[in-house]
Parts: C-alpha cells; sequence; structure tokens
C-alpha cells in the first residue's frame, strides 16, 4: 500500500496542486499572525526588562501620594541595596521656528549604579545645574545640537536658560521620552516636584517577594508595592493589551482561512475520489480491504497536508520578517521588533494545517469505501439528487436558520454581543446546511437570462453549475464564507462609522473653538485661518459679560445664517434663533433653570428674557448675533468656530493651528477634530486590515472554484468531446465554462453580501446599542458592496479560465476515444 500512496500522489500530483494552494495560504496566514504577536510581545518585553534592570520592587500611588517621607522609610530598611525616587518637572519650550511654545517633561537624573537609567547616544548625561540631555528623535526633529543653548519656562512664567550636552539613546523607548537633567535642576524648575514611582534595589540575598512585603509594612497600604518582576508583567500588560486585542483578531483570520482550507481541500478530495472510484476498486479487487482503502486516502492527506503545511509556515515566517521589517519606517511609539520564532509559532500552524487536511478527507475516505469491487467496476450510475440524508440535512439546516435567526434577532434587540455572534453562527451553519437546495435554485433564477440570450453554450453552463448540487454549494460555500465576512465587516465599521459621528456631531457640534482671552484678533485672522489646509469654514463669533440672578456669565453670539456651515448637528441649527438661549446642561444646573423655561439675561441697563434650550457641545450660552447687540453692543470678535475636512488629519491641523496667528500671544483651541480624526483613522485601518486579512480566504475560496472547474473539466472530457463533435466552438466551450463559473461566483457573492447587510447590521445594534443614548444609524456601503461583487464576478472569470484553456485544447476524436 506504501507504494500504492506514493504512485497515486505521484499520478494526481497535478489534481492536488490546489488544495496544497489552499492549506500553504490557510497555515501561512495562521503562521504570520503568531509569529508577528510572539515577535511584538517578546520584543517589548525584553524593552520593558532591560529599562527596569537591577529593580526589584516598584511602589507608586495608589489611594495615597508617594510622599519624600514614604521614601525615607523605605532608605532606611535593612533590606534596601539602592532607591530611587523618580521625579519630573514638566516645562514649556519655544523651538526655533515655533511660533508658541511646546510642552517639555524633564526627568531628574539618579544613581544608575544598581538600578537602570538613561544613557546617550551622543554627548554625556548633565552634571550641572544649567546642563540637560534631550531625546535624540526630540533633537532631531527641531535641528538642535550637541552644546546649543534652549530656553525653557515654566507655567508660572520663570525662565531658564539651558545647555544640550547629550542626546539620550531613545531607540529602544516605548512612547515619547523624557529629557534629563540633574535632580538639582528638576527641584529648581519645580520645588513641589510630585514623586510619580519609587524604584529599589535589593541587597544581596533579599528576595523580591521579601523586599516587597518589608516596603509594604514600612510604607502602609495606602501604596501599590509590586516586585520587580510583577512590575515588568505590569508595565507587559499596559502596553501588550492592545497587541493581544490585535493578535486574536489575526487569529480570528487565520482560523477563517483555515476552516475556508478545509472546504476547498474536502471538495478537492471528493472530486479526486470520485475520478479514482475504478482505481479504489481495483485495489479491492486485487485484496485491500475497506480500512487499507481509507488508510491510503487518509495517508495521502497527511502526506499532502504535512507538506503543504510545512511550505504554508516557511511561506508565514517569511512574510513575518517582511513585516515586521516595514513597520520599522512607522513611528508608533514602540521600540523595533525583530523577528522571534518559539515553538508554538511554528508548530501549532504545521499541526493545524495538517490535522485539517486530514479531517478534511474523512469524509471522501469512506465515500471511497462505501462501493463493492465489481460495482465500482462497471460504468457508474448518474448522481441521485435526493437522499434520506440529504433532506436529514435539509430539515437540520432549516432548525439551525431559524434558531441563529432567533438568537441574532436577541442579541441585537438585548444588546449581547456573544448572543448575536452564537446566532450569526449557527444561522451561518444553516445556510450551509441548506446550500445544496439554496444554491441551484439561486443559479437557476440568476442563470434564466443568459440561459434566454445565450444560447446553447449557456443552457448548458446553466445545466451543468446545477447538475450536481452538492458540488456546486461545496464550490461556492467557501466563496460565499469570504464575502460574507468582508461584507459584513464593511457594513458593520460603516454603521458603528457613521452612529459614531452622529454621537460625535451632539457631542462636539463644532469641530474646533478657537478663542483669545483679552487681546484683539488681527483683521485678517478669519483668511489666515482658512488658508490652512483643512480648514473648510470659519465663522467669527463675539462674546460678552452678563449676569443672569447672582451668576457672571460668558454669552457667544454668532450669526444663525453662517453658523449652519460649521455646526454639525441640524437640530442646534433649528434651535438657534431669535429669542432663544442654548444652553449647556452644566450651566443650566448652576442657574437652577429647566429645560425650556425662561431665563433673564442682565448686561448693564439691558435685561432681555430668553427662552432656555439644553444644547451641549458649543458656549456656556449661545445667542444670535442680533440677540448678543441688544446686550452688549460693542461686543467684539473674540474667536472662530471652524469646520475641517472630513478627511484632514486632524491632529497636523490642530499643530498648524497651534502656530497660526503669530501676532497673538495666547490661543485657546479646543473641540473634537483630534477626536474625531483619531477614531476615522482607526475605522480606515479596520477595514484595510479587514478586507485585507479576509481578501486571503476570499483567494482560497477561489483557488477552490478554479480546481473543481478543472476537475469538472476531467470529469466531462467525453462530454464536452461530443458538443465538439456536434459543432460547439472552441470559444463557445470556454464561453460555457465562464458562466458556469460567473453564476457560481455570482450566487455567492449576492447571497454573501445579502447575508453581510444582516450579519452586520445585527452586530451594530448588538455592539453599539448599550453604548450610545440615542438611536444607531445604519449604513449602507454601496460603493464597497458593489465593489466586492464585481470582484467576485471578475474573480469568478479568471477562476476559469486555465480550466477552460484545458477543456479547448482536447480534440473532439481522441477524447470520444477515451475510455
Amino acid at each position: 500500500m506504501r507504494r500504492s500512496i506514493l504512485s497515486s500522489l505521484r499520478a494526481h500530483l497535478g489534481r492536488l496542486v490546489a488544495a496544497c494552494l489552499a492549506i500553504v495560504l490557510g497555515v501561512g496566514f495562521g503562521t504570520l499572525a503568531m509569529t508577528a504577536h510572539s515577535s511584538a510581545t517578546h520584543g517589548i518585553d525584553e524593552t520593558i526588562g532591560k529599562q527596569n534592570a537591577g529593580v526589584d520592587a516598584v511602589i507608586q500611588s495608589d489611594r495615597e501620594t508617594v510622599t519624600a517621607a514614604d521614601v525615607a522609610k523605605v532608605k532606611q530598611l535593612p533590606q534596601v541595596a539602592s532607591v530611587v525616587a523618580e521625579t519630573s518637572a514638566y516645562m514649556q519650550v519655544q523651538w526655533a521656528g515655533q511660533v508658541r511654545p511646546d510642552s517639555l517633561a524633564v526627568a531628574a537624573r539618579y544613581d544608575t549604579s544598581k538600578i537602570a537609567g538613561p544613557t546617550t547616544s551622543s554627548g554625556k548625561l548633565p552634571e550641572a545645574k544649567n546642563e540637560i540631555a534631550l531625546p535624540a528623535k526630540l533633537a532631531d526633529k527641531y535641528k538642535i545640537a550637541l552644546g546649543q543653548e534652549i530656553k525653557l519656562s515654566t507655567w508660572q512664567g520663570r525662565a531658564y536658560l539651558v545647555k544640550v550636552v547629550g542626546l539620550l539613546d531613545d531607540t529602544t523607548s516605548i512612547g515619547s521620552a523624557n529629557a534629563v537633567a540633574t535632580a538639582a535642576t528638576v527641584s529648581t524648575f519645580e520645588p513641589q516636584s510630585y514623586i510619580n514611582q519609587v524604584k529599589v534595589a535589593a541587597n544581596p540575598g533579599v528576595t523580591q517577594p521579601a523586599l516587597a512585603a518589608a516596603i509594604t509594612a514600612a510604607v502602609g497600604q495606602g501604596l501599590e508595592t509590586f516586585t520587580g518582576e510583577g512590575w515588568i508583567d505590569h508595565e507587559v500588560k499596559q502596553i501588550t493589551n492592545g497587541i493581544d486585542v490585535l493578535g486574536g483578531v489575526f487569529g480570528m483570520f487565520a482560523v477563517i482561512a483555515l476552516f475556508v482550507a478545509c472546504l476547498v481541500i474536502g471538495n478537492t478530495f471528493t472530486i479526486v475520489i470520485a475520478q479514482r472510484t475504478r482505481e479504489m476498486a481495483l485495489l479491492r479487487c486485487v485484496g485491500a480491504s475497506r480500512k487499507q482503502v481509507f488508510s491510503s486516502v487518509l495517508a495521502e492527506a497527511t502526506i499532502v497536508g504535512l507538506v503543504a503545511s510545512g511550505i504554508g509556515v516557511v511561506f508565514g515566517v517569511a512574510l513575518s520578517a517582511i513585516a515586521l521589517t516595514l513597520a520599522r519606517s512607522f513611528d508608533w511609539g514602540l521600540p523595533p521588533v525583530d523577528l522571534h520564532l518559539d515553538l508554538a509559532s511554528v508548530f501549532i500552524p504545521l499541526l493545524l494545517g495538517t490535522i485539517a487536511t486530514i479531517l478534511a478527507a474523512v469524509v471522501p475516505a469512506r465515500r471511497a469505501t462505501r462501493v463493492a469491487p465489481l460495482a465500482a467496476l462497471r460504468p457508474e450510475a448518474a448522481p441521485v439528487a435526493k437522499s434520506k440524508a440529504g433532506i436529514v440535512r435539509l430539515v437540520f439546516g432549516f432548525l439551525l436558520l431559524a434558531g441563529g435567526g432567533a438568537l441574532l434577532a436577541q442579541g441585537a434587540s438585548s444588546h449581547q454581543v456573544i448572543i448575536g455572534v452564537a446566532g450569526g453562527v449557527i444561522s451561518f451553519v444553516g445556510i450551509l446546511s441548506i446550500g445544496s437546495l439554496l444554491v441551484p435554485a439561486l443559479v437557476k433564477v440568476l442563470g434564466a437570462l443568459p440561459a434566454r440570450t445565450g444560447g446553447v453554450p449557456a443552457r448548458i453552463a446553466v445545466a451543468n453549475a446545477v447538475r450536481n448540487p452538492r458540488r456546486t454549494a461545496a464550490t461556492t460555500s467557501a466563496l460565499l464564507i469570504g464575502v460574507t465576512l468582508i461584507s459584513l465587516t464593511c457594513v458593520g465599521i460603516a454603521s458603528v462609522r457613521k452612529t459614531f459621528d452622529v454621537t460625535m456631531d451632539k457631542e462636539y457640534p463644532v469641530d474646533v473653538t478657537m478663542t483669545v482671552d483679552n487681546e484683539k484678533l488681527p483683521a485678517t485672522a478669519a483668511n489666515q485661518l482658512k488658508s490652512i489646509k483643512g480648514i473648510t469654514e470659519v465663522v467669527p463669533i463675539r462674546t460678552a459679560l452678563v449676569k443672569s440672578g447672582q451668576n457672571t456669565l460668558e454669552v457667544t453670539g454668532v450669526d444663525p445664517s453662517t453658523a449652519g456651515s460649521v455646526i454639525h448637528d441640524p437640530a442646534l441649527v433649528r434651535q438657534l434663533q431669535s429669542g432663544t438661549a442654548l444652553v449647556d446642561q452644566n450651566t443650566l444646573y448652576e442657574l437652577n433653570v429647566k429645560d425650556g423655561a425662561v431665563v433673564t439675561i442682565v448686561s448693564g441697563k439691558q435685561k432681555v428674557n430668553f427662552k432656555a434650550v439644553k444644547a451641549n457641545g458649543l458656549a456656556r450660552i449661545t445667542l444670535t448675533t442680533a440677540d448678543l447687540q441688544k446686550l452688549a453692543p460693542t461686543a467684539a470678535v473674540t474667536g472662530y468656530w471652524l469646520a475641517s475636512d472630513p478627511k484632514a488629519d486632524g491632529p497636523k491641523v490642530m499643530d498648524e493651528l497651534k502656530q497660526s496667528l503669530p501676532t497673538v500671544k495666547n490661543l485657546n483651541i479646543s473641540g473634537g477634530l483630534p477626536e474625531r480624526s483619531f477614531y476615522t483613522k482607526v475605522f480606515d485601518i479596520l477595514l484595510l486590515v479587514a478586507v485585507g486579512l479576509l481578501g486571503v480566504s476570499v483567494l482560497i475560496a477561489l483557488v477552490g472554484v478554479g480546481n473543481t472547474l478543472s476537475l469538472s473539466v476531467l470529469e466531462r472530457t467525453r462530454e464536452n468531446a461530443l458538443l465538439r463533435a456536434m459543432g460547439l466552438t472552441r470559444p463557445q466551450l470556454r464561453g460555457m465554462l465562464a458562466v458556469e463559473s460567473l453564476l457560481m461566483a455570482l450566487v455567492a457573492a449576492g447571497l454573501g453580501i445579502a447575508l453581510g447587510l444582516i450579519y452586520g447590521w445585527s452586530g451594530t445594534a448588538a455592539l453599539m446599542g448599550g453604548q450610545i443614548d440615542g438611536p444607531i444609524s445604519y449604513a449602507v456601503p454601496g460603493r464597497l458592496l458593489i465593489t466586492i461583487a464585481l470582484v467576485a464576478a471578475v474573480a469568478g472569470l479568471l477562476a476559469s479560465i486555465l480550466p477552460a484553456r484545458r477543456a479547448a485544447k482536447v480534440a473532439p476524436a481522441g477524447a470520444l476515444a477515451t475510455e
């Protein structure tokens, strides 16, 4: 049997190429996910470990603040060898070319003989009061050289001139690194400097738990004490939480890709075994038992799975190395991560890929043993469309579909994500179970038009597509999974983004608010602001101090005719009218006024009554410009409300705004633009990553479509030859196979998009329903969904090219003569 297995693999290797490719892609993707995750985690673990070398215990604030007295108590402990109290001062620095100062954190230098501390990449660490060391990346950004003097100032206005004597090595820093000065310098900057944390090194022979226990007894329960190892674990978890989540997402997509690969593998083995029925029967005739036939098929699957999985692991490791190399070119605030291979990231994908291949081949292997030897040597009967197993499967599928749909609806209405996910999975399994009934019916409906207008080749293509319902369903199911998941992701992210936009419009109705205090704005201020890339509208606002009862308040006036161009919430724009005061929640509470009540506002001799309407996100009290002029005719322009381009880089726009209007000393800038821009980028990245990852499963599915067509061409060699002999041309034969492939791809795409809409909306309701106060805004990303359908259609046509060429090359007479 061993020689039979090897010869069989050599003889049918070409037919197993697609299955091997599916395994390679699925396993490679899983290896990529696990290797990238382990490399990132290992790199951060090493970085945190180096930064805390020599640390045996750490004290930080919990219910109480760490004080100098606590540090003194720790120093007196006999178990302690060294104590470092990390303090820092927060200064302002005026960089060259910047209109306004930026903030700079300056940490105090400490003794690093026992506990690791900052090191320099050039120059030296500060030793005198007027010296400072800057992070190398910061110095490079603002072109600061060694020996150069910079001016620092406190928030109270005290100024200091310091000399840059060193550039700190921040290549392994997580986030932005602090500058470093002597402890005396930091104390001068900030006499009451806050103790961030205390790091302690133990005397020889003292264990970390014993040291932590002694410190806890000395400082009390109000402070939190970690062992050195516990502190490193704590810091790593703080940073790798997002990496773990991302790793979980990658792992989920890897499982999906492997599952799709299993469908392709199972379908491939089913067809290959069906084509080798006579070969299997001959083995039975010469003495092979059913067990031996079954074992031989599984042995073939094991060899195929092991070899393809090995190639997939190598492929995944190579992709991981490339991805980590490319990641170093992006400044994500993380240290450079080197490739780290562990046993789990190599052997788990290898094992899963092999096991998945074997499991996918079990059903075809069992089917190979059910045919009697003599019956198999006779011509194969046409497949029977109905069977008891098929009826049971259909009934089971409809039950799953109904039960899963009920759970899906319950999860959406009760905002329970787990219930919704369970309902989605169960209902989708139901869809797959009834696929042998559903998919051929949809193919017939979709193929009605080409069957009428495309002539005989189109009618034959439709008939071929539904000839074997189970195979058609299995072929389209892999593509259906990919399209459903991509559609679900697109619809879900679009709905969450739309819901988020509506929520942001209520919380931050204006993108940016810019005001000045006791300063005059230049006459060209509006034009200067509008010239900034990303700013689309600039509307001036006026302010005045008024009284309401015993409260002195600032009232803002804006022109209703232009306010709509910067206020995103249409309801607020409609409410901004004469006689109405838009008042935020806190001011209503301060004035002891209810929403809709009348409030009296006094300015000098002017007294005006307004209807108070609750409106959060604007100023404390917002009136029309005309109403404000009644109260304060001389109210001047004190700021602007700005609208931005939704595609603008929010942080970059805010940086430019901070450096705008150079004649103004102090600018107050606020608004939701940075937060809105951040989440917009997150949504874009999530969509790009999800579609890219799920595209792997679609690629595997399309490999399956092409493989099924190729094997189907081999099965129908005599049939195609007969069609050729009856006058069917080679282009017509290629067109027939193209229509067959296109119909399957379009059915999978149409059904997948429909399911994606249902699952995407349900998932959004379950995920966001309990997170927001208002209604959920559902979205239909029409362009994306149409693109998905077009890509599936084009991919279906491409998948038919090689099988069609192979079919067209067969000569009619030669094929008819083949037995």
